[in-house]
């Protein structure tokens, strides 16, 4: 069981450091110049505009008695002290490997060439391994709200036919015939015949005469 854990743990280094090796970079400084006192583009242009990170190397070209490399403290570095240098490259193609993460400051191992700005101020990362996104979460599905309940409309009751009352209207009573109508018919009629028999003797003394 202890061997196992062994043997998986030297594959877990094994497979970072190739994946470390497999993702680093080296950067020449200066470019084409190499490492000069006056380069076409000044050095902390060109670090503030390239990305470095944990195992990537830095490539400083010189000519070797004439110039050289030396690794200091941030204080040194302004101060362009060159006594106790944290690291002194000399052989012309200096290598320098990033092993952690931060702040790394560089200076001419000429101190004039130093105090003329022959220096630079490189900020590495740490090494960002990939990681699949998180699956988004599916969203909750709605829930319809139950539907109304159905309107149901009361009627009244209906009374049975003993409670209904019916209310009988009596038929109105026919005009009664007056008196004076009679009287009036009576008189046309007598009037009429009196006419009439008036009409016949003045014809019978007509013929008379």
């Amino acid at each position: 069981m202890g061997s196992q854990k062994l043997l998986g743990y030297w594959i877990l280094m094994f497979g970072g450091l190739l994946f470390g090796l497999a993702h680093a970079y080296t950067f020449r400084v200066g470019g084409r110049d190499g490492w000069v006192l006056h380069p076409r583009e000044d050095y902390n242009h060109w670090a503030q505009r390239n990305r470095f990170q944990v195992n990537d190397t830095l490539l400083f070209k010189y000519k070797k008695g004439s110039d050289s490399v030396l690794v200091v403290n941030k204080d040194d570095y302004y101060s362009c002290k060159m006594k106790n240098p944290l690291k002194s490259l000399k052989d012309g193609d200096s290598i320098f490997k990033f092993n952690h993460p931060g702040p790394f400051f560089f200076i001419s191992g000429n101190e004039d060439n130093c105090k003329k700005g022959q220096m630079v101020i490189i900020v590495v990362m740490a090494v960002r391994h990939k990681t699949s996104p998180a699956a988004p979460l599916a969203p909750s599905p709605l829930v319809a709200p139950p539907p109304p309940p159905p309107r149901t409309t009361r009627s009244p009751p209906a009374l049975p036919p003993s409670q209904n009352p019916q209310v009988k209207v009596p038929p109105s009573p026919a005009p009664a015939k007056s008196g004076s109508s009679k009287f009036v018919q009576t008189a046309w009629l007598l009037l009429s015949v009196s006419v009439g028999v008036s009409s016949v003797l003045m014809n019978c003394l007509a013929g008379m005469v």
